[in-house]
């Protein structure tokens, strides 16, 4: 009796924003450090990167007000996401092998690649635009949590995505980069494989549920021959 566990066949791939295709998080979080800094909570670049990478501004308001003079008001946001946005546009680069990595999917998918950002669309439209993405992952398979009842860790922006490519949660695999990332896309009812960082652990990321971590997203291309089928003509 053969009992070996057969390689899921995934047809989709549905790829987070940043820390995954976009080397953004240190970009964001120097600005979202420098901006509490002058609301009066100092953070090291660790704590920040530990207490945000991941999470909607939004929904930290109550620990941000405990630590700080800053009201995460509508006016304040603005202002976070205008400065970090100009930030972006000098600065975001792809994460190394991103670019392979999409290519690769697209290819062996027939085109089945959508992104899922917890983060606001604009911001990930003018990324994936920035680092040279957008001929690989189509405009309307770009999705944010902002736009939809829940962001993440619930999984709505992957439930969106899958719907958005025609097919269910199950026959889809999502990489991510953090726990909040990983439940969403666990929640949704796909497979998740997950980027190790410097902002958590090997533990947390599994605790979330990624059935596989890589340290780089080079490592996928090589990867995707054990996960998805045969490239589709």
């Amino acid at each position: 009796m053969n009992t070996a566990v057969r390689t899921p066949f995934f047809q989709a791939v549905l790829f987070d924003c940043d820390g995954v295709l976009v080397d953004s998080e240190p970009i964001t979080n120097g600005v979202l450090r420098e901006m509490l800094a002058e609301g009066g909570w100092t953070l090291s670049e660790d704590e920040c990167m530990r207490l945000f990478v991941g999470k909607a501004i939004k929904e930290e308001a109550a620990t941000i007000a405990a630590h700080s003079r800053i009201t995460v008001d509508d006016a304040w946001l603005k202002s976070f996401r205008q400065r970090r946005d100009e930030r972006l546009l000098e600065q975001v680069q792809l994460m190394p092998g991103a670019m392979d990595a999409v290519q690769s999917a697209h290819r062996h998918t027939g085109g089945r690649v959508a992104c899922a950002s917890g983060a606001d669309r604009p911001k990930v439209m003018m990324q994936l635009q920035r680092c040279g993405l957008m001929p690989w992952i189509e405009s309307n398979h770009v999705f944010s949590g902002h736009d939809l009842l829940r962001t993440k860790p619930a999984p709505d922006v992957y439930l969106a995505a899958a719907a958005a490519l025609g097919l269910p949660p199950k026959l889809c695999l999502v990489i991510e980069d953090t726990p909040t990332g990983v439940t969403a896309g666990m929640a949704a009812g796909a497979t998740v494989w997950a980027l190790r960082n410097a902002a958590t652990t090997d533990q947390a990321l599994l605790a979330a549920g990624a059935t596989r971590l890589f340290d780089h997203m080079q490592d996928l291309p090589a990867m995707w021959a054990q996960g998805l089928g045969a490239p589709v003509s």
